[in-house]
């Protein structure tokens, strides 16, 4: 069972050796802060944070597609992994959270689940919004920073000195937001079908989730020491010429917005005051801290911008949900029927009367809906596909409608 694991591991190696460069590349690219330092730093608080508050963007995670059989799990995070690692060969900072994101719509598609438009529109509208928000972070706080530092009249060498602890301890808040925004990525699609019993250590009670968090954690640790030297030096220097000042601004830009779409006490905290909350989401690190970036360059006139790199790092984005879907699908038709693993559980849909008046109660209309009594499909597409032929219902009520006749099988 835990050999299954083994593809969740290399997407948090992938993880690692891609994103790390987000959280500390622009420390090491200007070198006020050496490489081994950077990534010891970021291996001990990506691991902390993933335990601690990796909970609350798996959720949202697990509405996209409910990945129901551990070989099917094993798929998904390697289709996100390759992915992944192949950008990173590239030296292009890509988005975890857009390789599993296009990994299990490749399972849906290929189990016959439906994709939950829902909670994909809201995963996908944060990578608009997540690299514009970090944008406006950073050229706010870069002129308040210049701003005190002109006023306050700080000597040279006290500034570098304050400018190397602001960066290590950005640094440490970005990897530990890093841990619990996008450990959701590595290990969310196993949570629900890996059954291991919760253990305690001195006192302190772990759930599975927390186990597979720690692990997902310490493959992002090993991703960060052995392959991710590479990428630091893409983002810090590839974009856009940093000052070290500049460095300082971008990475707390990052790690907060990181921040911002994984706290859950965030978000209980902001609900019970009635203010709008950040949607708890895996956002994407390389975007946030690519916008950073480019938000201190338009700061600047936007002319010492490469452009072309910038490109290069977006079509990435783009590419990279569309590769992994198709690894996904691709390698789940050969582990199904090849290696005849069962790459997914089926989900039978049957109609009968007693969730017709269950629906009734719930002010769906059912009238149009009597022929399809009795009858039983193979899967959610194919239902799905049936009620719309007989009855135009709100999209709500066809969720409802959906749920309520779902019955749970083994192939």
């Amino acid at each position: 069972m835990f050999g299954f694991l083994s593809s969740g591991l290399f997407l948090g190696w992938s993880l690692g050796a891609n994103d790390a460069s987000n959280v500390f590349g622009t420390a090491v690219a200007s070198r006020m802060i050496k490489f081994k330092t950077a990534a010891l730093y970021c291996s001990i608080f990506v691991i902390i944070g993933a335990v601690v508050s990796g909970a609350g963007a798996s959720h949202t995670l697990g509405k996209l597609g409910a990945v129901n059989a551990l070989a099917g799990a094993f798929i998904v995070a390697f289709a996100a992994a390759m992915s992944v690692y192949l950008m990173t060969v590239a030296r292009f900072p890509v988005s975890t959270s857009q390789a599993i994101v296009g990994a299990i719509i490749g399972w849906n598609m290929f189990s016959g689940s439906i994709t939950d438009m829902g909670a994909l529109t809201k995963i996908v509208s944060t990578w608009i919004f997540c690299p514009f928000l970090a944008a406006m972070f950073s050229m706010v706080f870069y002129l308040l920073t210049a701003f005190t530092v002109k006023y306050c009249s700080i000597p040279i060498f006290r500034l570098d000195s304050l400018t190397r602890l602001s960066l290590l301890c950005a640094g440490i808040f970005g990897s530990y937001s890093l841990g619990a925004n996008n450990i959701a990525n590595v290990m969310g699609v196993f949570v629900p079908v890996f059954d291991i019993a919760p253990i305690s250590f001195l006192g302190i009670s772990f759930s599975a989730a927390q186990q597979l968090f720690f692990l997902g954690g310490i493959a992002i640790a090993v991703g960060v020491f052995t392959f991710s030297k590479r990428v630091m030096l893409t983002v810090g220097k590839g974009i856009f010429d940093l000052s070290p000042v500049m460095a300082a601004v971008v990475v707390w830009s990052h790690s907060i917005v990181l921040f911002l779409f994984s706290s859950v006490s965030l978000e209980t905290w902001l609900k019970s005051h009635g203010l709008p909350s950040f949607p708890l989401v895996p956002v994407s690190s390389s975007q946030a801290i690519v916008g950073a970036v480019i938000g201190i360059g338009l700061l600047k006139g936007g002319k010492t911008i490469r452009w072309k790199t910038v490109a290069g790092i977006t079509s990435g984005w783009v590419t990279t949900p569309i590769i992994a879907c198709i690894i996904s699908f691709i390698s789940l038709f050969f582990l199904q029927n090849v290696f005849q693993q069962n790459a997914y559980q089926q989900v039978q849909y049957r109609l009968d009367q007693p969730a017709v008046i269950s629906l009734e109660k719930k002010n769906v209309p059912t009238k149009a809906l009597q022929s399809l009594v009795g009858k039983t499909y193979s899967n959610a597409v194919a239902f799905k596909k049936a009620v719309q032929t007989v009855a135009h219902l709100k999209e709500n009520q066809l969720s409802l409608v959906i749920e309520a006749t779902k019955n749970t099988s083994g192939q």
